[in-house]
């Protein structure tokens, strides 16, 4: 009985671990692809929202399912989730024009949003304290290789079978889970039925819809100080301001005051939404700095984030396990020490850089940020019982997707800013100059690179070096207000019971 007990949680283990790598590679492996599916489908000016529908709507509902799946039972909106992720995926694979391929990441985005955090929160159902550290380090390492992986496999498949496969592959992935989730997941726990938050939740979903767009279409398609721009911000502050009315007297809200107010969920919560913020740049920019400046191909470029991903997993592994040793203060002090440095190695890369010594930086950094994917989700869910779990999770979840949709947003606009200024010095002061070579992934491709005159290339490697190692170097602020927070936490631990009933069976 025990045997076949041990069997089916590895299997449950096995179905969860899927859907984790689906959901959070989704946007990753994308993003390598958009370049082929714009050249396909059209509509350059609307390719943007491609990316944000989907993570508009998984950082909408992901709150709104957690909170759900606390009333009804984790196991119907799990498989819910994965079922309409499915086929959100299958009609992404069939779109025949850029807004349908936006609508239907949208859905995509909505089955996206369950699985994640209610994945989490199984696990913490079903493992003793003990035995979650392991575990969550292992779900931990999933994450975050997809963030590092997903590029280089989006590359791989786009070059090989063709950009909608990119949504296919998700399919034969999705019904394994799918088979695994409801043939071996018992739900034990008994539910009661609560009045459902929906006016948080409308306004929720409105309130990061507009920051959002806000933020994508300022200083791009429309002036930041254009009646568009002034609009949406101030659509995102109305809606924020109601949905915090809101969520105060709410019987059962999405978000909840009375949980934010344990210091330990709090500042946890902060600082997986400040490491969000930065380890996003990193992924994306340390490959471009790679094709950009030292001349690799988009394969090449993917290829470097390895030794991050290596990182991330061993520091995931790590902090999982020291979570029965020692407190997660304790735990996040040695992650942040580590991801703080190697943030600031990070800004101090040139064109003289070395690729071993750029890859020392990286590993540091993931090493760092590693211990975040196991230790953070561990110390959020910590003081609050299977009622609470999945809000507690989906709160975690929510606000580190939230850190990496602003995140490289915000960086995003620093880096092109800083690259324009930079190209347009020195091209001496000519605007048109700079403008031929703004675009660094059509300009410094490896076929393009040799025809471009040495003494211009050697000015737009250094103008792409130097802004990319500035935006690393104002990426320093959100890792700084993480220490802090981190400094903050209270001196909890996980509690393991005596094993001797166990051993003894």
């Amino acid at each position: 009985m025990i045997e076949s007990s041990k069997r089916n949680t590895r299997f449950i283990v096995a179905g969860l671990l899927l859907a984790i790598l689906m959901s959070a590679m989704d946007n990753t492996i994308v993003t390598t692809a958009m370049g082929t599916i714009v050249s396909e489908l059209g509509g350059m000016e609307q390719f943007i929202w491609v990316t944000s529908a989907y993570m508009v709507t998984v950082m909408a509902g992901t709150p709104i399912f957690g909170k759900l799946s606390d009333m009804y039972g984790r196991k119907r909106f799990f498989i819910f989730g994965l079922i309409v992720f499915l086929v959100g995926s299958m009609l992404c694979g069939m779109a025949g024009s850029i807004v349908q391929l936006s609508i239907f990441r949208a859905i995509q985005g909505i089955g996206g949003g369950a699985l994640m955090p209610i994945a989490f929160t199984i696990i913490f159902d079903i493992f003793p304290p003990e035995s979650r550290g392991k575990t969550t380090g292992l779900f931990g390492a999933v994450f975050g290789m997809s963030s590092i992986f997903g590029p280089l496999l989006g590359a791989f498949i786009t070059e090989s079978l063709g950009w909608n496969w990119v949504f296919y592959i998700n399919v034969p992935l999705g019904i394994i889970s799918l088979i695994l989730i409801a043939a071996y997941y018992k739900e034990s726990m008994s539910h009661s039925k609560q009045r459902i938050d929906w006016g948080g939740a409308a306004t929720l979903v409105g309130a990061v819809v507009c920051l959002m767009f806000a933020l994508e279409l300022g200083g791009k398609e429309y002036a930041w100080d254009s009646l568009q721009i002034i609009g949406l911000f101030a659509g995102f502050a109305v809606l924020f301001v109601v949905f915090i009315m809101i969520e105060r007297v709410a019987s059962e809200p999405i978000i909840s005051f009375k949980m934010l107010s344990n210091r330990l969920f709090a500042t946890s919560n902060l600082v997986a939404f400040f490491y969000g913020s930065v380890f996003i740049v990193a992924t994306v920019y340390i490959p471009i700095f790679v094709q950009g400046v030292f001349g690799g191909s988009a394969t090449n470029s993917g290829l470097i984030l390895m030794p991050m991903m290596i990182g991330s997993v061993a520091g995931s592994q790590v902090g999982g396990l020291l979570t029965t040793r020692t407190s997660f203060r304790n735990i996040m002090m040695i992650s942040v020490v580590c991801f703080l440095a190697g943030t600031v190695l990070l800004s101090t890369l040139s064109p003289d850089t070395s690729r071993l010594i750029m890859t020392l930086f990286t590993i540091l950094t993931g090493f760092g940020v590693g211990f975040s994917f196991s230790v953070l989700s561990m110390a959020a869910i910590h003081h609050f019982d299977m009622r609470q779990r999945g809000s507690a999770t989906s709160t975690n979840s929510f606000l580190r997707s939230l850190g990496m949709t602003l995140g490289i947003t915000i960086f995003g606009i620093i880096q092109r800013n800083a690259f324009s200024e930079k190209m347009t010095s020195a091209f001496g002061g000519s605007s048109a100059g700079a403008t031929n070579f703004g675009n660094p992934q059509e300009a410094l491709t490896p076929e393009n690179r040799k025809l471009i005159p040495e003494p211009v290339l050697h000015k737009i490697t250094e103008a792409m070096s130097s802004s990319i190692a500035h935006t690393f170097m104002w990426t320093l602020i959100p890792v700084g207000c993480a220490v802090i927070c981190v400094l903050l936490m209270p001196k909890d631990r996980v509690s393991v019971k005596a094993k001797t009933a166990r051993q003894t069976e």
